[in-house]
């Protein structure tokens, strides 16, 4: 129930107009603070939607694959730079950002404990490459992609996606060259 209060009051403060309005004149801000914190909502209040709708999960989306696509297919949505301009510009759009990404949350709660080690790992190594190609997009890019943002917040922002993208790949040779195995003693 903590987790449910918590999730309520995070996006209660990310609806709140001034700071709305401050983290989305960032395009860094926007995409990989806001975006991510709604999806945590989701994730928090999620624990309490899932136990009340418990039968409706395990029916919908017994092995997490459903709820899993609907996970890829709203972040990517939100991933393209048009997409993300047209949430500071046209308010339906806005809205719909802050009613899909606490689904994603609430849905990747429940999905990735469902998804075997494979399901995760394709999903894992999906969102390596397309952070991947979201900082060379952002960083290479030789024109404006958003009406919104300046050409240097994009430029930033590719280099975020970097960071991530190196911090994943870091992840992924930890995960790879750890010993998994228990230690008999």
């Amino acid at each position: 129930m903590k987790q449910t209060g918590l999730g309520i009051i995070l996006y209660g403060i990310l609806v709140i107009p001034p700071v709305k309005a401050y983290i989305e004149s960032i395009m860094l801000l926007h995409m990989l603070v806001q975006l991510p914190l709604l999806i945590l909502a989701g994730w928090f209040i999620g624990d309490m939607l899932i136990k009340k709708f418990h039968p409706f999960f395990t029916a919908w989306n017994t092995d997490g694959v459903p709820g899993m696509i609907l996970v890829v297919f709203i972040t990517m949505y939100w991933m393209l730079p048009r997409a993300l301009d047209e949430a500071v510009s046209i308010y339906y759009i806005e809205l719909f950002k802050f009613i899909s990404l606490p689904f994603v949350g609430l849905f990747l709660r429940d999905s990735w404990k469902k998804m075997q080690t494979l399901g995760k790992s394709f999903i894992f190594l999906n969102y390596l490459s397309m952070f991947a190609l979201m900082a060379w997009l952002y960083i290479d890019s030789p024109i404006q992609i958003c009406n919104n943002y300046l050409e240097t917040q994009q430029k930033v922002l590719g280099w975020g996606f970097l960071v991530i993208t190196i911090w994943m790949i870091l992840y992924l040779l930890q995960a790879v060259f750890t010993d998994h195995s228990e230690k008999a003693e």
